[in-house]
């Protein structure tokens, strides 16, 4: 299988580009290659596929945040998980992008392909639901999955979602005569063309409801609950959202189901900070352990862990347990967990400790010293990334 191509490189434009720059290059290539431009030219079909696929992901601002964060693979719901994903999941055939984009060509090209294809019914299309779901460390780094119960639309108990009383409650549409589209004559960068658009008054159902449904009054839809599980992968981040397809808000007469957009939260955890995928804690030691060494435990995702402090251990010196981080959300490995050492001294001495500390002042080995072990906790942190 050939690698997806960038998507900025197939729109040709810059990563930091503007929405309507990325609509103008798309509009552009959609027409270079667009079907009946091409008739019979498979790579330009493909050509026209991709670039719609880009417009889907770069034209919309959380598809575009999780891709520029992780790449083509945050577009399969961050890693490949089912019930997450979008345009780029490779299931769309050149109907769904003229149903989806078609107004972008400013009705150029109609809802069908031109000349005699058939046009798609285009169908009402529910609302999305966005919410916001927290997870501790420990669920970012197994996983989990969450059932959440959402209030929302849904299609209605006694019609179905139709919006009709009965099968027999609906007369033939008297725009397009029940053909569910209309033909009509435009002016095209191509010369005068047909095109056959969706019909406005049946929504290309060629009927329309002659006696509404009680209960909805022909809406199709009423307010209900569900309980959706919702399978997050391990390692996702912050403010990463999650698309579950066909479980937002019920759209009226039948039609398309809106989607649920999970938001991520991480919950703060006082021990561990996360910096990608790594995690940074903050450890105290007494004075007398950062001269004399010892072992200490420090917090992990799963526990406890015990390490060795060095003899003449500084201040700043950061301790790395590899491995014992965050997993990657692409599968890329696994984060560390950076130990950086900070040295608690007493507020207050007895005389007694005062008298011992004095006497210790005045060794060798603590008088002040110079060059490298003089450096601060900032110089020495530089140095450790460098």
């Amino acid at each position: 299988m050939a690698e997806k191509r960038d998507y900025y490189e197939v729109l040709g434009v810059e990563r930091n580009a503007d929405a309507d720059t990325i609509k103008k290059a798309y509009r552009k290539a959609a027409i270079k290659y667009h079907p009946d431009k091409n008739p019979g030219d498979k790579e330009a079909e493909e050509k026209f596929k991709e670039a719609a696929e880009a417009y889907d992901v770069l034209s919309n601002d959380d598809k575009r945040a999780r891709y520029d964060r992780f790449g083509h693979a945050g577009m399969s719901g961050a890693a490949g998980g089912s019930g997450f994903g979008g345009f780029s999941g490779g299931g769309f055939s050149m109907e769904d992008i003229f149903e989806q984009f078609g107004d972008i060509f400013g009705g150029a090209f109609g809802g069908g392909f031109g000349g005699g294809r058939s046009s798609r019914a285009r169908t009402s299309r529910g609302s999305d639901i966005r919410i916001t779901v927290k997870l501790s460390l420990n669920e970012i780094a197994e996983g989990v999955t969450k059932k959440l119960k959402i209030n929302k639309t849904v299609a209605c108990s006694a019609c179905g979602g139709s919006g009709a009383k009965d099968s027999s409650s609906y007369s033939t549409c008297s725009q397009c005569n029940g053909s569910g589209y209309i033909i009509s004559v435009q002016n095209s960068f191509f010369g005068r063309m047909q095109t056959q658009s969706v019909c406005p008054t049946c929504q290309g159902t060629g009927r329309v409801i002659k006696d509404k449904c009680s209960k909805c009054s022909g809406e199709g839809t009423e307010r209900g609950q569900e309980i959706i599980e919702v399978k997050i992968p391990a390692g996702v981040g912050d403010g990463m959202v999650l698309t579950v397809r066909g479980k937002g808000n019920a759209a009226r007469n039948g039609g398309q189901n809106g989607d649920l957009l999970v938001v991520i939260e991480e919950e703060h955890n006082p021990q561990l900070v996360r910096d990608g995928n790594d995690l940074i804690h903050n450890l105290n030691i007494t004075v007398t352990t950062a001269i004399l060494g010892g072992e200490v435990e420090v917090p992990t995702i799963d526990g406890k862990a015990r390490i060795k402090i060095a003899p003449g251990t500084h201040a700043g010196k950061v301790l790395r347990l590899r491995g014992k981080g965050l997993p990657d959300v692409n599968g890329y490995g696994r984060g560390d967990i950076m130990v950086v050492v900070d040295i608690t001294i007493p507020d207050e001495l007895t005389k007694e400790e005062r008298k011992l500390v004095e006497k210790l002042a005045e060794q060798p080995n603590f008088k002040q010293a110079s060059g490298v072990e003089n450096q601060n906790i900032f110089e020495r942190m530089k140095n450790f990334f460098r």
